[in-house]
């Protein structure tokens, strides 16, 4: 039980760290509302789950093996979040709460889960990320090592959709208040679009450890 809440700790650290997945639900949230931004959610969480499911399989090694996997796939997560990025610096403000012609902007399901799937699926951070976690709780005198690896992969999953549901509310709410100002939302898009594209710029330097 200790190590569970050890495993649960570690995970509620990283979940609550700023990064392009909470920025992504944030945005989609305030631009698109809370279903899209529960539809992007979902996306994120199968992406985790492929994660999990790879890291079981061992990918990290092959990228140890084969370094240009790992830079094929950074580089490819670099150009997705600069272009999420670029988006949210060009999208036109919301209309205000005072228009009586607001219809706010329509919310696109399929594109909402496919961001979420592709920004974190194109992170090999999160990858490595599982890949040197799960093991650490595995014990192999405690039943089949497969079946471990595979509970402690839903627990992350679940843990994971819990605080990106909390995310997409929260951006929701943000939503809101930026209706009331045209210059509080253009604060809003620059803050968010930079922060994008600067997570794109790191990650093209991220090396393996």
């Amino acid at each position: 039980m200790a190590e569970f809440w050890l495993f649960f700790m570690a995970l509620a650290v990283v979940f609550l760290l700023p990064g392009p997945d909470m920025i992504l639900l944030l945005q989609t949230g305030a631009r698109e509302g809370k279903v899209a931004a529960l539809a992007t959610a979902v996306g994120l969480a199968i992406a985790r789950g492929c994660h999990v499911a790879l890291a079981a399989l061992g990918l990290a090694a092959l990228f140890k093996a084969a370094p240009w996997t790992f830079d094929v796939v950074r580089l490819a997560g670099a150009v997705y979040l600069l272009w999420i990025g670029i988006q949210c610096l060009r999208t036109t403000l919301m209309p205000t709460v005072n228009d009586p012609n607001a219809t706010g902007e329509a919310p696109q399901y399929r594109q909402a889960i496919q961001r979420g799937l592709l920004t974190n699926l194109l992170n090999p951070k999160a990858l490595l990320f599982c890949s040197v976690l799960l093991p650490q709780f595995v014990d192999p005198h405690a039943g089949p090592v497969l079946a471990q690896f595979a509970l402690l992969g839903v627990v992350l999953v679940a843990i994971g959709f819990l605080f990106d549901s909390a995310y997409a509310l929260l951006g929701t709410v943000l939503g809101r208040w930026l209706q009331r100002s045209p210059s509080a939302q253009r604060m809003q898009q620059w803050l968010f679009g930079s922060l994008l594209i600067g997570f794109a710029i790191r990650l093209t330097f991220v090396q393996q450890a």
